[in-house]
């Protein structure tokens, strides 16, 4: 079936077309992270998934929200 190195050749410009330069490391390296949860899933191994700081949230006001007065709406 892969007889030739031409065959590589016409499926990694079909890879380069479709995804472009930039996006390609990207992808392989999802597909990287992917294949290795994968096989320790396999494996049975639980690893805890990465800690992510969130941005705290804003805590919440009872103020009412500002409304304009009639001259302001003119402006």
């Amino acid at each position: 079936m892969w007889d030739s190195p031409m065959h590589l050749l016409i499926i990694a410009i079909v890879i380069l077309v479709l995804f472009g330069g930039r996006k390609i490391p990207e992808v392989m390296k999802g597909l990287g992270q992917g294949v290795r949860e994968f096989k320790e899933g396999m494996r049975g191994e639980q690893t805890p998934p990465a800690q992510t700081t969130q941005p705290a949230n804003p805590p919440a006001t009872n103020a009412p929200a500002a409304t304009p007065t009639p001259t302001e709406r003119q402006k």
